[in-house]
């Protein structure tokens, strides 16, 4: 159920990613209902679902994802979700974060880059932008992505006391309001060696926390960094996307990242291979009940046979 239909053809490549990372993330998932890890069971179920998006995107929205793209997407998944969350490689590998940033960046002005181009190349809608305004808006899509996922991490820490805009240590920070004076003048703090909190335990008893190496930084650097990866990401396909409309025979290598509308011809051969499969899944069941009405006839016959005896 986890194919991939291009063109009324499975793609192999796809179908044996695709098998693969949802077998591994079945397993993973079971081990984690052994250990009572609901977190992480949630977030493998997410995973689950996630996997299955380009399918309904193939299914309902007619539109053919590049075999490239799709495993790209599929890796990105369980990149982020299994080995980032559940196997803490965000916490194990310092740039984790930043590659897979980076990627989103790029992979979401791929797309915003397509549906402009689809557009513009439609007969429906009379739009007719410039290569320039498309790879904006594209860069521009992409951006507004990475700013609405800091927006989602934000209220996480926020609301479920979550840290997934990542705190850092830090060993200056520079601050208006250590400004005795209140002149709106930041006061610079240097080398700091340690910072002391003291908060109240669940007993509301005072307990003392002691940061060494410096100051507690609260994620704005992880998240002007994201940000930051994320711009480049948009930037550099926003460039391969103005150079593949200048000339799409010379940089066609960019069509492995850009989703296309389906052809009707391409939309017949799909819902033809989707009757096909559901055929094929009909037949199944109905061999899966005739064997079981055959082990039944056998356990009947041999109760019968006993009693005979």
């Amino acid at each position: 159920m986890g194919v991939k239909i291009e063109t009324g053809k499975y793609k192999t490549r796809d179908i044996t990613v695709y098998i693969v990372l949802r077998t591994l993330v079945i397993l993973v998932l079971i081990f984690q209902i052994i250990n009572k890890n609901y977190e992480n069971v949630f977030l493998c179920v997410l995973t689950l679902i996630l996997l299955l998006i380009p399918l309904w995107i193939d299914r309902k929205l007619n539109i053919k994802i590049p075999t490239f793209l799709e495993i790209t997407i599929f890796l990105f998944i369980f990149a982020s979700e299994i080995l980032g969350e559940v196997a803490k490689f965000y916490v194990y590998f310092k740039y984790w974060d930043t590659i897979l940033h980076t990627i989103n960046g790029f992979l979401a002005a791929a797309i915003g880059f397509s549906l402009i181009d689809i557009l513009n190349r439609s007969e429906r809608f009379h739009l007719q932008l410039a290569p320039v305004f498309v790879a904006m808006i594209a860069f521009c899509f992409s951006m507004t992505i990475g700013v609405l996922w800091e927006f989602l991490e934000s209220g996480f820490d926020t609301f479920l006391k979550l840290d997934m805009q990542k705190d850092e240590i830090v060993t200056s920070v520079s601050s208006v309001s250590l400004d005795e004076t209140k002149s709106n003048k930041p006061v610079v703090l240097k080398n700091i060696d340690k910072t002391v909190i003291y908060s109240e335990n669940k007993d509301g008893n005072m307990v003392k926390t002691v940061v060494d190496g410096g100051y507690l930084d609260i994620g704005l650097n992880d998240t002007m960094n994201d940000l930051f990866v994320n711009f480049l990401g948009a930037y550099s396909f926003s460039i391969i996307g103005w150079l593949y409309i200048k000339n799409r025979d010379k940089y066609k290598f960019a069509e492995n990242f850009m989703p296309t509308r389906k052809t009707e011809e391409e939309i017949k051969e799909t819902q033809a291979e989707l009757a096909r499969m559901e055929q094929i899944l009909q037949l199944k069941k109905k061999r899966k009940k005739v064997a079981k009405l055959i082990q039944k006839a056998d356990r009947e016959n041999q109760k019968y046979n006993k009693r005979k005896k």
